[in-house]
């Protein structure tokens, strides 16, 4: 009987809509052999948390989590007290997508919004963010957040990294680093993890795996050991401590330990840079941002949106009118990519209709 519960065609709205990795798999399937003890206190939570530490060149302390909202709320509660505030780009996920759990899970730490072209914060943003009041009647300063890659698929390079960091050393600031698509940032910018963390002064790093190939689960690293007191305790108050942690932790293993997890993040990005190169040229198709990492945003006429739609392709529209983003996973093939462009070039060369408006169905983003 053939399966109705999954889409064959593969998409490119999310890497979210991806399935696990055949070595994320390969090792759930291991870690499912008979008893472990629950909670963390088991070997496949001590190898990945290793594992981690050998990626990163240093010793960290490691923490496992269901999802990435929950690494980055619980990490950015535990840099700050209520009455202080978090400073991010104003199209940041933490800003733009958690429905507030940063605020909510750090009991009221205020969010405050900078500017900056790229999705990328401007160092000068910072210091005019500090400097904006410093009376008792304003949320304190307590933290930065950089996201890398950014919402917008362009990434930080060292250089960038360090500026932010030496304006948030100065000030006396910690810097929290969303790394949703942190794989992708690394393989992008062909670099050692370490150089675009520790060394470059993040205190806590959100990593993520689900986009990369897992099932489930984000690890929350602090490079900063001391800020990572009793956040076990906050892990659990929220409910981020899974009493069958081999599960979340075991994916984990099955990807670093041979390298697939920046081998499959390499690969998201040389497909979604053949589908840039693909529709760079066409007409009435403009690039938004940068192509640096697995992601292509481009703005398109709303007849060929609509067009796409209906041949049943899926991806989101959430910047303008006609903005749209095409998110490329580890599996996407160039196959996907040249049926999705031939449909794109069919559509472009049609005579658009005269009511030319998005389906309002297909805003928004994960």
């Amino acid at each position: 009987m053939k399966s109705t519960f999954s889409t064959p065609r593969r998409q490119f709205a999310s890497d979210n809509n991806s399935g696990i990795c055949p070595e994320a798999w390969d090792a759930l399937a291991e870690a499912n052999q008979g008893h472990a003890r629950g909670y963390g206190d088991d070997a496949w939570t001590d190898r990945a948390a290793d594992l981690i530490r050998e990626v990163f060149e240093t010793h960290c302390e490691v923490f496992f989590v269901f999802n990435g909202t929950a690494a980055n709320s619980l990490a950015l509660a535990s840099l700050c007290q209520s009455y202080h505030s978090i400073l991010c780009h104003e199209i940041a996920h933490v800003e733009t997508d958690e429905c507030g759990a940063p605020e909510f899970f750090s009991n009221g730490t205020k969010v405050l919004l900078l500017s900056g072209e790229n999705g990328k914060i401007n160092p000068a943003e910072i210091q005019r963010m500090v400097n904006r009041r410093t009376d008792i009647h304003y949320p304190k300063p307590r933290a930065v957040s950089v996201t890398q890659a950014t919402e917008v698929g362009t990434v930080y390079a060292i250089s960038e990294l360090k500026a932010i960091w030496s304006k948030c050393k100065s000030l006396g600031l910690k810097l929290h680093m969303d790394g949703a698509r942190f794989a992708n940032a690394v393989a992008s910018l062909g670099v050692k993890p370490r150089e675009i963390t520790w060394e470059a002064g993040v205190d806590v790093l959100c990593f993520g795996g689900t986009k990369n190939g897992t099932h489930v689960g984000d690890a929350v690293v602090f490079f900063n050991r001391e800020l990572a007191d009793e956040f076990d305790y906050r892990c659990k108050q929220a409910g981020q401590l899974a009493s069958k942690m081999r599960f979340l932790a075991a994916p984990w293993v099955g990807m670093l330990q041979n390298g697939a997890w920046l081998r499959h993040a390499a690969h998201a990005n040389e497909i979604a840079e053949l589908l840039h190169a693909e529709i760079k040229d066409l007409p009435e198709v403009k690039i938004l941002f940068p192509r640096q990492a697995n992601s292509v945003f481009a703005e398109l006429p709303s007849h060929v949106i609509n067009g796409l739609r209906e041949r049943g392709w899926m991806f989101y529209t959430f910047i303008g009118k006609g903005g749209c983003r095409f998110m490329c996973s580890w599996d996407t093939t160039a196959e996907d990519v040249n049926a999705f462009v031939r449909d794109m070039k069919q559509l472009l060369a049609e005579e658009p209709p005269q009511t030319d408006e998005v389906d309002p169905r297909f805003y928004g983003r994960k």
